[in-house]
């Protein structure tokens, strides 16, 4: 068999991964990365046209911080490439105005200082004519979210690592992986190598690759993209922000506004969970229509003929937050994601986490609520 050796192996060149090696390419670390396929591709959570940024992050406002450090390092991606990636359309949180979503987004804006508006029913209605809120309905409107080209942004950030001297080889799973004395060793249908360090970055087969001890799960989630009934200027970039609306306590859509390629629209989470091989790939008729019943409530002149469907697969952590940082059994080992349904946005600050983890230096930015070793492992 063939056997290589390099610094860093990062298995997974999806959202994370591609930023990963474009980071530690440009350090001057030789770095191999590998991918089952060929990304940007649809197997995986990185795709679909569009992934949403925003800054007033109701999940924590820990990730603040984080946020606005990536929008830093996607402009800077686009300013080195020339290549647009980031489109600015402003974010409306939707909700009762105690629900986690709108209360969590105050929260964050609040605590670190972004300018918000806070609309009610009638303000929505007005600003929003796409929307049909209820009453007790309120919004929370940011300035600075907007929409990031997941495919591009992978695809740019794999070519300017090759560039910077990254080995990258496609269609080639990671089979196996184990700790050695000096690093670690991986086997490939390719052949063996050997790398003083290994990030693990595959998303949905992450749990396949850390083995049933963890705590992990892979949720799959369906994208729909309409066209309008009517009225279609309503839905337009620059007439329509992003949005999230937590309709149901606990329960949470998210969409976009045509940008060439329809409506889009999707659920957040209350997928069904499983093994990856279990997740179907296809998009039922009942399953357009259960959105489309939606879509009749609270955006009805979205529901117009459907352009497209996709199926995305999240992976999940217990708590919903990520997971980066040392494998708690193996230290040559850097594990990142799963991220949760919410991680793409922050690729490019996790690439530099990362690079600053696999060279030994202190990161600062706090990432200990992200630590592998919060889990208590059944084994292993």
């Amino acid at each position: 068999m063939n056997r290589s050796s390099c610094d860093v192996l990062v298995a997974g060149l999806g959202g994370m991964g591609s930023q990963i090696v474009l980071e530690l390419a440009q350090r001057g670390l030789r770095v191999v990365g590998l991918d089952r396929f060929r990304p940007p591709h649809g197997s995986g959570s990185s795709h679909g046209h569009s992934r949403i940024i925003r800054q007033a992050y109701f999940e924590h406002p820990l990730y603040v911080p984080l946020v606005m450090r990536s929008y830093q390092k996607w402009r800077a991606l686009e300013t080195l490439s020339g290549v647009p990636l980031m489109t600015r359309t402003g974010g409306l949180m939707l909700g009762a105005a105690d629900s986690t979503l709108v209360r969590g987004a105050r929260q964050s804006a609040e605590l670190h200082g972004l300018p918000f508006d806070v609309l009610d029913s009638t303000a929505i209605r007005w600003r929003f004519p796409a929307f049909r809120p209820g009453p007790d309905t309120v919004g929370l409107f940011e300035p600075e979210a907007g929409v990031l080209d997941p495919e591009r942004a992978i695809s740019l950030a794999l070519e300017l690592a090759t560039r910077a001297g990254a080995d990258l080889r496609f269609d080639q799973p990671l089979l196996e992986w184990s700790a050695t004395a000096s690093g670690v060793t991986i086997r490939t249908s390719a052949g063996e190598l050997d790398a003083d360090r290994l990030v693990l970055a595959a998303g949905p087969w992450m749990p396949g690759l850390l083995g049933p001890a963890w705590p992990l799960e892979t949720e799959r989630q369906v994208m729909f993209w309409f066209d309008p009934v009517s009225q279609s200027e309503q839905f337009a970039g620059g007439a329509l922000p992003i949005w999230i609306w937590e309709w149901q306590p606990g329960h949470q859509m998210y969409g976009f506004p045509d940008l060439g390629d329809g409506i889009k629209v999707a659920r957040h989470h209350d997928g069904i969970r499983g093994p990856l091989d279990s997740l179907l790939p296809d998009v039922s008729p009942d399953e357009v229509g259960q959105l489309r019943q939606w879509l009749v409530e609270h955006l009805p002149g979205a529901n117009g003929r459907l352009r497209e469907s996709s199926v995305c697969r999240y992976t999940d952590a217990p708590d919903d937050h990520f997971v980066v940082g040392p494998h708690p059994g193996q230290p040559g080992v850097t594990i990142v994601s799963p991220c949760s349904g919410h991680g793409f946005k922050f690729a490019p600050v996790i690439g530099e986490i990362v690079a600053d983890l696999v060279e030994g230096r202190q990161s600062r930015f706090d990432i200990s609520p992200f630590s592998p070793a919060r889990f208590r492992l059944a084994s292993g």
